[in-house]
């Protein structure tokens, strides 16, 4: 029989304990960086970039966060090129967060890749499962959204203010709710 470690079962996207020393030693690293982040000149935007690119997984140019930014890993996320992520941001990076380029986050938006047991056994024995999450080019993601995990959102979507989004969103398309739905087909201009 095979043991794996908790930081093995979180990467395999299997259940872990969240408050493994290891597993909990990234987060601390990232609470760490997200500080040294947000504590940068907001008139510097040279080094907060260059912090970016140090703290992320991949940046692209012409990228830029407002403060303030939370994640639960930061090598967790990679972003494209032309990226606007406004204020209180938060990544909670515990699988790959990938985003595409030409893409603009309202305030206040949460990007999940962890969820937690439905059953009070589970959640008390601190468990968690993760799954990656896909953002394509050409989005906006309105203020107050919820991105949840393993969620997919194709190129050229507009996610209303407030929406949470459970599951895929197709290319073209302007989703609004809790859940979100699709409510029409977007034309794309380029």
């Amino acid at each position: 029989m095979i043991i794996y470690e908790e930081i093995e079962k979180l990467k395999a996207g299997l259940e872990y304990c969240y408050d493994d020393e290891e597993v909990d030693s990234l987060k601390q690293n990232a609470i760490k960086n997200c500080r040294i982040y947000n504590s940068i000149s907001d008139e510097d935007k040279q080094a907060q970039y260059d912090f970016l690119c140090e703290m992320l997984g991949s940046v692209g140019d012409n990228v830029w966060i407002a403060k303030t930014f939370n994640c639960d890993n930061g090598k967790n996320i990679f972003i494209g090129d032309n990226f606007t992520g406004n204020f209180n941001l938060t990544i909670l990076d515990v699988k790959e967060v990938y985003i595409g380029d030409n893409v603009m986050i309202g305030p206040n938006t949460t990007i999940t890749t962890v969820g937690h047991p439905l059953t009070p056994k589970g959640r008390r024995q601190h468990l968690a499962q993760a799954s990656e999450i896909h953002i394509g080019d050409d989005v906006w993601l309105g203020a107050n959204v919820t991105i949840l995990p393993g969620v997919r959102i194709g190129n050229n979507v507009v996610i209303g203010a407030g929406a949470v989004v459970t599951r895929d969103i197709p290319d073209d398309s302007l989703a609004v709710g809790v859940p979100a739905r699709v409510i029409k087909e977007l034309e794309n201009d380029i």
